[in-house]
């Protein structure tokens, strides 16, 4: 494993040269990590964004699309061909369908390549023609990025954190009860380990239904051909002691497993080619969740941005050879769930809920930003009469039932601490406000010729993430 460890070493140093000495003769590429936990919105983001930069009316406040500079962008074949590609045209027909519907989520790593032919502006603008941009989007699963954390501690560390966490949330109980019926130091039992790992699995999905985000192993909710393997097959144990050939040795043995073979080869054949990162967060459904699911959100967010500080693990820092995430922008998605009113009080709180998480990226030289979007824009503003004055709502289709229905989700506190206060204290309500989400369908499109589809700060999300290298 040393010589195999020593070889790799070596092989991704004259990669890194080999990358340094042609660069100034190659076409630039762009690599933009798109990621977020679940029902966040990834899927929408990437065909959006993508429609967008292809039709570039709707995006002017994105400079290279508005002064024209962007004389065209296609799609041509992504460049690791070991890599799923990203099933941009049926996301797009599926959104802009006479009967409209949500994309799938996503489940496991894609690319896509989208090449923008751009005419150099500025003083030298008249001696080059234009030349080609590849914007290279790799979309993978926010629950991936959660694993990082596992690197940095021992199974026993893990376990305490875990079951300590367990109590109080969805399934908990249930898989509590199922550890406390098991004896860690007796023989290995396979089915009593499938038993466990299935128990602690249920407990995973039904606490991240509820809106809980720190839910590890991130394989363990979207295990791919990986289902049913040895090394999914763990789960956390009370600390002890466990002799060869005991449930618990094979346990922890499994757990270290997952870090080498699962979490390790992610890092180091995937995220640390990423130059450009947007982590898109549904803030708004972990606000309707409670306080419980704010103060997860937080620190679940805040260990994802550990990811972009290589120098933290040694592991990192050899993976990361010398390169670095440039910009991250922490977007809040499902802003047309709420009337531009209130936009500023929900990109206030994002940014007062990824403080400590922000500064840390500063630190290690990452510029960062926080937004409140809309990929898809679903609903239109309106503004109605209540026996207190006027309302400001949202109108939109239900989706299930596909009725038009006006929504007021509760007015947004302007000082981010009233609610990030109560969820730092363990409240488990909200004392003095009832903060509602609608699921809203994706709304028939009549699109005029050049446009994308309608969308909020996309074009503003663009430019921030790579409108500097166009």
């Amino acid at each position: 494993m040393v010589l195999a460890a020593i070889a790799d070493q070596i092989t991704r140093s004259v990669d890194l040269v080999t990358d340094t000495l042609t660069a100034p003769f190659s076409e630039p590429v762009i690599r933009l990590g798109v990621t977020g936990l679940s029902r966040a919105g990834k899927t929408v983001f990437i065909t959006s964004l993508v429609a967008n930069l292809m039709d570039r009316g709707r995006m002017p406040q994105m400079r290279a699309a508005a002064d024209g500079a962007i004389r065209t962008a296609y799609l041509q074949p992504q460049p690791d061909d070991t890599l799923p590609r990203f099933e941009f045209e049926d996301h797009l027909r599926r959104l802009t369908s006479p009967t409209p519907s949500w994309p799938d989520g996503t489940r496991h790593i894609s690319e896509l390549r989208l090449s923008l032919r751009v005419q150099p502006t500025g003083l030298l603008s008249g001696l080059s023609g234009p030349r080609t941009v590849h914007l290279d989007i790799v979309d993978y699963p926010g629950e991936w990025l959660l694993d990082l954390g596992l690197l940095d501690i021992s199974f026993a560390e893990w376990s305490k954190g875990a079951i300590a966490r367990a109590a109080g949330r969805p399934g908990g109980d249930e898989f509590l009860e199922t550890l406390g019926a098991i004896d860690a130091t007796a023989k290995l039992d396979e089915t009593q380990a499938q038993a466990l790992a299935t128990s602690y699995t249920a407990h995973l999905n039904a606490s991240r239904e509820a809106g809980f985000s720190d839910c590890t192993p991130g394989r363990f909710l979207l295990p791919g051909d990986l289902a049913g393997s040895p090394v999914l097959t763990f789960a956390p144990l009370p600390t002890g002691s466990w002799s060869r050939g005991s449930l618990g040795r094979e346990l922890e043995r499994r757990f270290e497993s997952y870090k080498r073979n699962i979490v390790k080869p992610f890092f180091r054949d995937h995220f640390s080619k990423i130059d450009r990162q947007v982590v898109l967060i549904d803030v708004l459904g972990a606000i309707h969740a409670g306080p419980p699911a704010v103060a997860d959100l937080k620190q679940a967010m805040a260990d994802i941005l550990g990811a972009f500080r290589p120098g933290r693990n040694a592991f990192l820092t050899r993976i990361f050879q010398g390169r670095q995430v440039e910009k991250i922008l922490f977007a809040a998605t499902k802003a047309d769930h709420l009337h531009h009113t209130q936009h500023p009080q929900l990109t206030a709180i994002t940014e007062a809920l990824l403080r400590e998480a922000r500064d840390k990226a500063r630190f290690a030289g990452a510029q960062t930003a926080a937004m409140s979007i809309a990929s898809l824009r679903t609903t239109v503003e309106q503004t109605v009469e209540h026996r207190d004055g006027p309302l400001n709502v949202v109108q939109g289709q239900l989706l299930g039932s596909g009725k038009q229905a006006a929504f007021y989700p509760g007015d947004l506190p302007s000082d981010p601490s009233h609610l990030l206060a109560p969820a730092e204290e363990g409240a488990q309500a909200w004392l003095d406000a009832d903060y509602q989400v609608m699921n809203f369908a994706p709304a028939p499109l009549t699109l005029r010729p050049g446009d994308g589809p309608p969308h909020i700060r996309l074009d503003r999300a663009a430019e921030f993430l790579f409108g500097d290298r166009l």
